[in-house]
C-alpha cells in the first residue's frame, strides 16, 4: 500500500488550488447569469406595462421642438388665402392673419418669388406668433403677436446690406448691351443707362464698333458679399467717335433728382428718341410697299427689329389711353403725354405689368414686350409719335430740352460734379 508523503501532497497543492479557483469562478458565473436573466425578465415585463408605454410616448412627444418655421416663396397664380391655407392652424387664426395682411398698404400687390416666413408655437392654441413678408430685396415687414395676443403689430425692417460704389468701363465690340453684360453689369443698370441716353442717342445708328463707355453705380451686398440689388447710376459717359456724352446725377432741390451734362443741362426731354434698347431700325417713316398687303402705302411710324420679348419702354411720362388689340397693329399701347404729344407701340407679344387703360406711366417704364402680333412678318416694334393730332417722323422730331441749372443751383452742381470726378479718379486708380 502506497502512502502520500507530506512532500508529495505539497507537490500537488498548486494543482488542487487551481481546481478550487475554477470551481469558485463557475459558481459565481452561474449565480450572476441567473441574476441577469431574472433582471432581464423584470425589465421586459416592465416595458410591456401599458402605463409605462404611455409615459414614454408622452416624454418623446415633448422632445419635439416647441417652435417651428414655415417658409414659402410665392408662385404665379398665388393669393394670400392660398398661402395661409398651407399652415396647419385653425380657421379663426387664418382669418386673423388674412385681415392683418389686408390692412398693410405695402402688401396690396402680391409678387412672384415674394418670401413668407411663419414662426409657430406648437404649445399654443393660436400657433403663429410672428410672420415676415419680403416687400423687396432690401426690406421686409415683421408682424409680431401683441402682448394680449389679440392682434399682430407690424414693423418695417431694412435688411443689413452694405452699399458699394462700382466703376466699370469697356470698349464696345458688338452691342452696348452685350458689352455691359460681359462686365457683369446688372440688366437693371443697363436698362437705366439706355433710358438716360435714349433722349439723345439712337443705339442702333449712333454707336459704332470701338466706341466706349464708363459708368459708376451703386450695388448692395450682403454679409456674404453677394450682390442683392443695385441702386442709382452716379456717373456715366458714352464716348462716340471720340466725342464724350457725360451724365452726372444731381439733386437740384429737395428730393428732386435728375441727370445733367457737364454744362448743367438736363438730358431729359419730352420723349425718348428710341423706346427700346439694342434694336435695329428695320423700316423708316415714309412711303413703302407693305410687306403683307403688297401695295405701296404711307408708313406712319418707325419699325425697330428686335428679339421677341425685348422690353419696350414708355418714351415719356403720360397716361395710357389704350392697352389692347389694334387690328393690324396687334397688341398695342397708346399713351397721351401732354396736350401736344401721343405715342403708339404696336405688335407687342404681351403688355407690361399693370399696364391698362387709365394708368399713369413714367418715362422709361416697361409697358410691353416685342412680339409679332397683328399684320407682322417677324418680331419688331412699330413706334408712332403723334404731334398735335398728326403722325410725324419720330427720328427727325426736334424735342424740347429739359431743365437748365442756373444761379445757386449751377454753383452747387459744379461742386457736386468735382466730387464725382474725384470719386471716378480714385476708383480708376484703385
Amino acid at each position: 500500500m502506497k502512502y502520500f508523503s507530506f512532500s508529495t501532497i505539497r507537490e500537488y497543492s498548486i494543482f488542487f488550488f487551481l481546481i478550487l479557483i475554477i470551481i469558485i469562478v463557475l459558481i459565481i458565473y452561474s449565480i450572476n447569469s441567473d441574476y441577469k436573466k431574472e433582471n432581464l425578465e423584470k425589465i421586459n415585463s416592465s416595458l410591456d406595462n401599458t402605463y409605462l408605454k404611455k409615459t414614454i410616448k408622452e416624454i418623446t412627444n415633448n422632445l419635439k421642438p416647441r417652435f417651428t418655421y414655415f417658409e414659402y416663396s410665392t408662385k404665379s397664380g398665388d393669393n394670400y388665402q392660398d398661402i395661409v391655407d398651407k399652415l396647419n392652424i385653425n380657421k379663426k387664426e387664418k382669418k386673423k392673419i388674412i385681415e392683418t395682411i389686408s390692412k398693410e398698404k405695402k402688401l396690396k400687390v402680391l409678387n412672384i418669388n415674394q418670401k413668407f416666413i411663419f414662426k409657430l408655437d406648437n404649445l399654443s392654441d393660436e400657433k403663429v406668433i410672428e410672420f415676415r413678408v419680403e416687400t423687396g430685396k432690401k426690406n421686409e415687414i415683421v408682424f409680431s403677436k401683441s402682448s394680449d395676443k389679440n392682434k399682430f403689430l407690424s414693423k418695417i425692417i431694412t435688411k443689413n446690406f452694405k452699399k458699394k460704389i462700382v466703376y466699370k468701363e469697356t470698349i464696345i465690340k458688338d452691342s452696348l448691351y452685350n458689352s455691359a453684360m460681359n462686365l457683369k453689369i446688372s440688366p437693371n443698370v443697363i436698362l437705366e443707362f439706355a433710358r438716360l441716353y435714349g433722349f439723345q442717342i439712337d443705339f442702333q445708328r449712333d454707336i459704332w464698333k470701338d466706341d466706349s463707355f464708363q459708368i459708376i453705380y451703386e450695388e448692395f451686398v450682403n454679409d456674404n458679399k453677394e450682390v442683392i440689388d443695385t441702386g442709382d447710376i452716379i456717373f456715366a459717359n458714352l464716348n462716340l467717335q471720340n466725342i464724350d456724352y457725360q451724365l452726372y446725377k444731381f439733386e437740384y432741390s429737395k428730393n428732386k433728382i435728375d441727370y445733367f451734362d457737364e454744362n448743367g443741362k438736363s438730358v431729359k426731354k419730352t420723349l425718348m428718341k428710341t423706346p427700346i434698347n439694342g434694336a435695329r431700325l428695320s423700316s423708316s417713316y415714309g412711303k413703302r410697299k407693305h410687306p403683307i398687303l403688297g401695295y405701296t402705302k404711307m408708313h406712319t411710324g418707325t419699325d425697330f427689329a428686335a428679339p421677341s420679348g425685348t422690353p419696350i419702354m414708355a418714351s415719356g411720362d403720360g397716361k395710357v389711353m389704350k392697352a389692347g388689340w389694334c387690328g393690324g397693329g396687334g397688341n398695342c399701347v397708346k399713351i397721351k403725354h401732354n396736350s401736344t404729344y401721343q405715342t403708339v407701340y404696336a405688335h407687342m407679344s404681351k403688355f407690361g405689368k399693370g399696364i391698362k387703360r387709365g394708368v399713369r406711366v413714367k418715362q422709361g417704364q416697361i409697358i410691353g414686350y416685342v412680339g409679332s402680333t397683328g399684320l407682322s412678318t417677324g418680331p419688331h416694334l412699330h413706334y408712332e409719335v403723334i404731334e398735335n393730332g398728326k403722325k410725324v417722323n419720330s427720328q427727325k422730331l426736334k424735342l424740347p430740352s429739359g431743365k437748365v441749372l442756373k444761379g445757386s443751383e449751377r454753383k452747387n452742381f459744379e461742386v457736386a460734379k468735382i466730387k464725382i470726378d474725384v470719386l471716378k479718379s480714385n476708383l480708376i486708380s484703385n
